[in-house]
């Protein structure tokens, strides 16, 4: 492996301490208990899901304005750049949070996503600058693989924190969340800066005129042009629905598991296994996508999701709390095994598809099909928990996305076997 393959998946250990630390588990916390102090909580809920819905509106509606500008020459690193500043300063802003400052709170958890997600963009159209498509499946998959250790470790340092605050002569555990944040800032801008040094755009646009009106320009002839695009644009409808039950399982799942009377400790435990049991698994899908073919490992995660979803339903009717926290360690494995592998062979598999030259702008689309199709899985699960007055058929109706994402890839004719180029990746 290259040094500049090893820097690009290095930037998923790096950022992926946000992602567990302050957007799954510790600033939600938080916001509820602190800075949204004084509010019902109801309304703490609420606000917190508004500032969700702002941040990934604002990246989906900027991705393919952004991306089809940072396909010029030297434009990509820049704003993936300002963009990754933006999150790490955002996420330090938390620090200086006081209680009952929720408006600010939220503003700066805003800026924080905002910086997180749309890095990201830029990050994963990277992918077509550091390594062959060849070698794509085992990149990509290695980026995800080493993103779930190295989001454990900050974590569990900022858990072990907020948990032991007293021994640190703290009065509250406030001031260990705040060391919380900040370990996560430190330990995303530190690693990102073997990205910065020495991952470099390769593939790019010229421009030829400005750089927003020909932006615009390319967008619109790319909308115009989608029949030329066809394995692209049957593979993003694919995506929207299979991601979606997969995002939809990860969002839900403890509250789920709650329903079923698991403990909030034990929910605890389950993300961290979860995290490191996903390492070896992302690392063999991306082995087993060379031998086989990205799309045949894609369905494979399909599959298990759906056998996820369907164990699910039945696990509320089990007897015993301790058979439903068995059953549920049994399906957060089964998670484990395909989370990371189904996201990162998707990622390999469009990077072989679009045209390198002009992947920002292609996986701006990616991203808003990643966001959007957040919807439907969250809006399925709420209507058949609401019409059957049940968790369970709500659970059931998941199966419905992973079916017609399946359908989507195998109508999809594609040799990937072919898909290689004479791009060899910087000599590190």
């Amino acid at each position: 492996m290259t040094k500049v393959e090893r820097s690009w998946i290095l930037y998923d250990w790096a950022n992926s301490a946000y992602s567990i630390t302050v957007t799954a588990a510790i600033f939600p916390i938080f916001f509820k208990s602190f800075a949204a102090r004084g509010l019902a909580g109801y309304e703490s809920t609420s606000l917190l899901a508004f500032g969700n819905s702002t941040y990934t509106l604002i990246i989906a509606v900027l991705a393919p304005i952004l991306g089809t500008i940072a396909d010029y020459r030297s434009y990509k690193k820049r704003f993936f750049s300002a963009f990754f500043l933006m999150g790490v300063l955002a996420t330090v802003g938390l620090t200086l949070v006081a209680e009952g400052m929720w408006l600010p709170a939220l503003l700066i958890y805003v800026l924080s996503a905002i910086g997180f997600a749309g890095a990201n963009i830029f990050y994963d159209s990277f992918i077509v600058d550091v390594t062959p498509r060849e070698r794509m499946n085992w990149v990509s998959a290695s980026g995800f693989a080493w993103g779930y250790i190295g989001s454990t470790i900050p974590f569990i340092l900022g858990l072990l924190v907020v948990l032991n605050y007293k021994m640190l002569g703290f009065a509250t555990n406030v001031p260990a969340v705040r060391i919380a944040f900040a370990v996560t800032a430190l330990w995303w801008l530190l690693f990102t800066i073997p990205f910065l040094r020495n991952v470099k755009q390769i593939n790019y646009v010229e421009k030829t005129g400005h750089a927003i009106r020909d932006s615009f320009e390319r967008i619109f002839n790319t909308l115009r042009d989608i029949r030329g695009f066809r394995l692209v644009f049957t593979f993003l409808l694919a995506y929207f629905f299979y991601i979606d039950g997969v995002d939809t399982i990860i969002t839900m799942a403890t509250a789920y598991g709650t329903d079923a009377g698991l403990s909030a400790s034990s929910l605890l435990v389950i993300l961290l296994a979860i995290q490191i049991v996903a390492f070896p698994f992302a690392l063999l899908y991306g082995r087993l996508a060379d031998r086989t073919s990205a799309r045949f490992m894609i369905l494979v995660g399909i599959g298990v999701y759906i056998v996820i979803t369907i164990v699910a339903f039945f696990l509320p009717t089990l007897p015993t709390t301790g058979a439903k926290t068995v059953m549920f360690w049994v399906l957060s494995m089964l998670v484990a095994t395909s989370q990371g592998g189904i996201q990162s062979i998707s990622r390999s598999l469009f990077g072989k598809l679009i045209p390198k030259e002009k992947s920002a702008e292609f996986f701006g689309f990616y991203n808003i099909f990643g966001k959007f199709s957040a919807i439907i899985g969250p809006a399925l699960l709420g209507l058949g928990a609401t019409v059957f007055k049940t968790s369970r058929a709500g659970v059931l109706s998941i199966v419905v996305l992973f079916i017609l994402g399946g359908i989507l890839l195998l109508r999809m004719k594609v040799d990937e076997s072919k898909m290689t180029d004479d791009i060899s990746p910087a000599a590190g």
